[in-house]
């Protein structure tokens, strides 16, 4: 890791127009990323990962949604502000994404090589055999077999591991800075997840891009990123280097997720203690109210919780967690109407 802030993103915050009335699904959200970094953003399902992701590529359908306050700044220009125009510019070309399913990301009835060329020919101006070249050279690069023929194939014709690598192929053609990568394993058996980080971590080396790791498995924050965004309710809740967060969590959403991984220790397998869980579920949007959208679930909850959002407190170097226990530093036992 290395370099200064490619992208910052500051008090993000995003609403939807229901029949309801205003929903905000992203609140507050606040990060940044360095040239040559993987960040990790996790969380449960619902939590806002994927939706920050669309709001930095400027994706939200709009109407009913938009971009209600906040900043997104890549090398210092605010894409919140940025024309139609521009965005058309930047994404694909400056900043890509991989999407979480292949097969309805790719289009059906176009060569995977006529999809990864577009690209080329849009943003870097090659011709036609221009684009087939470089195309071939990405299949190649992303460890696809046999490029110069299946550059020819349609999605249906390759496996689910094979559509993953075409994605990242047609996410790296114009080099971005920054690379946006939601659950790029999704479905994919275990030996091909790992080629996949494996060839991400290669191609990151080769370009010194920066990349956005969106995930739900903390094993997978623990093998690749060097810096971890934990979300929860539509709101950044804690960050820190990986090593920091890992070893010591100090978001209760946090240390759950972590208590929840299991356990490879002598006996551990003998063992016929259930894995620990995080009590209830996740709220609804409709259900978050003006204070710390964990308070319901949380064993160390408080009265304030509920009613007031905590700052982000400085709980280490570099290392920021949004909870009222760090107000002070006085210790507070669980709540046994929660853990119970």
């Amino acid at each position: 890791m290395s370099g200064g802030p490619v992208l910052e993103v500051s008090g993000l915050k995003v609403e939807f127009t229901t029949r309801r009335g205003k929903a905000t699904v992203l609140n507050d959200v606040s990060f940044t990323l360095a040239a040559g970094e993987t960040l990790g953003i996790v969380g449960e399902s619902g939590c806002g990962k994927s939706m920050t992701s669309l709001a930095i590529m400027r994706l939200i359908a709009s109407p009913p949604g938009r971009i209600s306050a906040g900043r997104i700044l890549f090398n210092g220009e605010d894409l919140v502000q940025a024309s139609p125009e521009r965005m058309r510019e930047i994404r694909g070309n400056n900043i890509s994404m991989i999407f979480q399913e292949p097969m309805t990301s790719l289009n059906p009835v176009f060569t995977v090589g006529d999809q990864i060329g577009e690209a080329l020919s849009l943003h870097r101006g090659l011709s036609a055999k221009q684009a087939r070249e470089r195309t071939v050279e990405m299949l190649h690069a992303v460890g696809i077999p046999a490029a110069k023929q299946r550059v020819d194939e349609y999605p249906h014709q390759m496996s689910g591991g094979m559509r993953q690598r075409v994605m990242i192929a047609m996410a790296l053609a114009c080099q971005p800075s920054v690379l946006i990568a939601d659950e790029p394993t999704t479905a994919l058996d275990v030996t091909v997840q790992a080629q996949i980080f494996d060839l991400l971590r290669e191609l990151q080396e080769r370009t010194h891009a920066a990349i956005i790791l969106i995930t739900h498995d903390m094993g997978v924050i623990a093998e690749t990123t060097d810096r971890v965004v934990v979300m929860y309710g539509g709101r950044t809740i804690e960050t820190g280097y990986t090593d920091e967060i890992l070893a010591n969590p100090r978001h209760p959403y946090t240390q759950g997720l972590i208590a929840c991984l299991p356990r490879l220790e002598p006996g551990a397998l003998a063992s016929r203690e259930p894995l620990p869980e995080i009590r209830g579920m996740v709220p609804s949007i409709w259900e978050l109210g003006q204070g710390c959208p964990f308070a319901a679930r949380c064993p160390y909850v408080m009265p304030h919780c509920s009613s007031r959002m905590p700052p982000q407190f400085e709980v280490g170097q570099d290392h920021h967690a949004a909870c009222w226990l760090h107000e002070s530093e006085e210790s507070i036992r669980p709540n046994a109407e929660v853990t119970r």
